[in-house]
């Protein structure tokens, strides 16, 4: 599929595959005129990428750990950045939780006391 397609499908920019291509976490084939052509697989693995990003992993880090996707095994460097990198989320949803029941308070107290 085109560059286009897979952007629509994946819900990603054409110049964010473009972002991806030159950090090496997307490869795509070339057609003979020299258009990026893309898999089927693409469109999970921009998702992947996307999900990565959005947890706060940097581009760097992901390129690191795709390998893992790819080939259903990693090594002991491996296993420890994704346990490093899970531990981080992992802390960071505690601190989100308790900023939650934090707000929640207030909106309690500030429901109580009207208007």
């Amino acid at each position: 599929m085109r560059i286009g397609e897979i952007a629509r499908r994946s819900g990603v920019s054409a110049r964010a595959l473009r972002y991806y291509e030159e950090q090496a976490l997307l490869v795509p084939g070339r057609s003979p005129g020299g258009q990026r052509e893309y898999t089927e697989d693409a469109v999970q693995r921009v998702r992947a990428i996307q999900q990565l990003y959005a947890a706060g992993l940097p581009s760097r880090r992901i390129a690191e750990l795709l390998p893992c996707m790819d080939t259903d095994t990693t090594t002991d460097h491996q296993r420890a950045m994704l346990r490093a990198e899970r531990d981080r989320i992992r802390a960071q949803i505690d601190e989100l939780t308790a900023t939650l029941a934090r707000l929640d308070e207030l909106v309690d107290a500030a429901d109580r006391r009207g208007p």
